[in-house]
């Protein structure tokens, strides 16, 4: 598991109320893009986007400084 994989699971587990159904994948990589898919339970779902999308944009955030520490740019797309 990549560390920014990882870096996004335990994010997002933190925040859920069901952490054992908290799934990422890394869809793309191509030269040092890396696009990651967050999956959540439905009841979850409003957990991890937070009020006008706040939450969503933190975790945004947070991946994109994590990536720019090993040279990479990263994408966080949540289903």
């Amino acid at each position: 598991m990549s560390a920014l994989k990882k870096t996004l699971v335990d994010i997002a587990s933190a925040l859920v109320d069901k952490p054992e159904e908290v799934s990422v994948v890394e869809t793309e990589e191509s030269g040092d893009n890396v696009v990651l898919e967050l999956s959540v339970a439905p009841e979850d779902m409003g957990k991890v986007i937070g009020k006008h999308g706040r939450i969503a944009k933190a975790i945004r955030t947070v991946m994109k400084a994590a990536a720019s520490v090993e040279g990479k740019k990263v994408s966080v797309d949540i289903r």
